[in-house]
């Protein structure tokens, strides 16, 4: 069964999408976290449950992290509904540490695809359906500009300035 709720953030009201699962932490497993105005961001479809307390711990967790007080999240993802391609760079994603940026060309390196493929590693990690928590917002051009982000440049600003991760650029690269 596919639950949902609404969170307020400093990103604007969040959408989260959960499945139950028999082995998440409390039954539910985190499926989509979308901004408002997200490029291919979730809607919430009929059929689906408002179950705002299934997502107590979530909520816990995300209020911590925009508040500073949180570096790492413990959430179950439900099973990633993407290529396999997609997938690796999603995992990739997930090892870049709190406070800390890389490019995408690190990321192609990482999974093993041809620098070239930069292109395909930015398209899969705006697909990536889990934002803020799975850390596509740490990912930043060669040059150091902020570049691409599915919920909006001033939303991936907000989320490294959160974490003291802003890289040092100029004006125009922003």
């Amino acid at each position: 069964m596919t639950l949902y709720t609404t969170l307020g953030s400093p990103l604007g009201e969040l959408l989260l999408v959960g499945e139950e699962s028999a082995t998440a932490p409390g039954g539910l497993a985190l499926a989509s976290l979308s901004v408002p105005g997200q490029k291919g961001g979730a809607t919430v479809q009929d059929g689906w449950t408002y179950a705002p307390a299934a997502f107590a711990d979530i909520a816990h967790q995300l209020r911590a992290y925009f508040d500073g007080k949180l570096t790492r999240f413990g959430i179950a993802y439900a099973p990633a509904r993407g290529t396999d391609f997609q997938r690796r760079v999603w995992q990739a994603l997930e090892a870049i540490p709190y406070g800390t940026t890389t490019t995408y060309g690190k990321i192609a390196a990482d999974i093993g695809a041809a620098r070239g493929a930069v292109r395909a590693i930015g398209t899969a990690i705006g697909a990536n359906p889990l934002l803020v928590v799975r850390p596509c917002h740490r990912v930043i051009a060669a040059d150091g500009s902020l570049s691409g982000y599915a919920g909006g440049p001033v939303r991936k600003r907000q989320l490294l300035g959160i974490e003291g991760a802003l890289p040092d650029v100029t004006p125009d690269a922003l």
